[in-house]
């Protein structure tokens, strides 16, 4: 993907399968990726949140970014995670240029409490690493002020900036200062936890762009809901919320990692053996996945 292209449509980001020895399970993370975009993916981000970035090593990295470039073959963009320490960071750029990434996602820098100034250095020295497309990620411990947004944001390769901060009043204001000083292509996605429940937030300051996690596992509730957004069918987007989305959040919220393990599962649940969460995630209790079925029912049923 080249600096100034655009993004569109729903994004997934892929889980990382695992087989019993524990090892990445490289054939079902293809089947996987070939499933969703065969479904309608509008680009591929692999190795991210979703798909434990946290929990793999750099050689295992390296293999899930090239296969899944070899089963998108070319459709849709791939974009891989790349985060944590500055020199970590920067490997695992330069892993994903050689595995034939078309972008980055940059994670959030480890355990430190970041400066806004001091993000600005950190985003310069990944982006330094290689050539390609980078999308910051705004959350946790990586938090930007307008000015430095627009610091960011003015950097070569940088062509996007995700929020899984949550803060309307901080991003409406980032969006306004990029908008008016930056000159060159440039997107904001919503990347909050299960997106889709503050879509209609999100679009009301000019976001539209959003990952969905749901996709992983149930593409027709996640495609479903985004035509009736781009539709303008309001009273269909409210039953998604209150149908699907609202219960499956109000799950995910009870176990701090759910927002991983439970997308895990349900793509178990549809027959593909991607295995269990690494540590320090846990995998949902067998009361949370009878909850877990009945709420993927009632979205299955309402997309239909």
């Amino acid at each position: 993907m080249k600096v100034g292209m655009q993004l569109d449509g729903v994004l997934f980001f892929p889980v990382t399968p695992f087989d019993p020895d524990g090892a990445v399970a490289e054939h079902v993370l293809a089947e996987h990726v070939k499933r969703g975009v065969a479904a309608g993916a509008g680009g591929v981000f692999v190795a991210c949140g979703t798909g434990e970035f946290h929990a793999l090593d750099l050689a295992e990295f390296e293999r899930a970014v090239a296969v899944a470039v070899e089963a998108t073959a070319g459709r849709v963009p791939v974009f891989a995670g790349a985060g944590g320490p500055v020199p970590v960071a920067k490997a695992f750029a330069r892993a994903a240029r050689d595995a034939g990434a078309d972008g980055l996602l940059l994670l959030p820098p480890y355990l430190v409490s970041n400066p806004p100034k001091g993000l600005v250095r950190y985003v310069a020295e990944v982006a330094g690493a290689t050539e390609l497309p980078l999308i910051v990620y705004q959350r946790n411990n990586a938090v930007f002020t307008p000015e430095t947004a627009v610091e960011a944001a003015s950097l070569p390769t940088v062509v996007g900036f995700k929020d899984g901060l949550g803060d309307i009043d901080l991003l409406q204001r980032i969006v306004l200062a990029v908008r008016a000083a930056v000159d060159k292509p440039f997107q904001f996605f919503n990347g909050l936890p299960t997106a889709e429940l503050t879509v209609p937030a999100y679009r009301g300051i000019g976001v539209e762009l959003y990952s969905s996690a749901v996709f992983c596992f149930a593409p027709e509730i996640s495609l479903g809901f985004y035509r009736a957004v781009q539709d303008g069918d309001d009273a269909l987007v409210r039953r998604y919320l209150t149908e699907f989305y609202r219960p499956f959040v109000e799950l995910r919220d009870r176990v701090p990692g759910y927002a991983v393990a439970l997308v895990k599962a349900a793509v178990r649940a549809t027959g593909l053996d991607v295995g269990g969460v690494r540590p320090p995630l846990l995998d949902p209790t067998e009361e949370h996945l009878a909850e877990l079925e009945k709420i993927v029912a009632a979205g299955r049923e309402l997309a239909a």
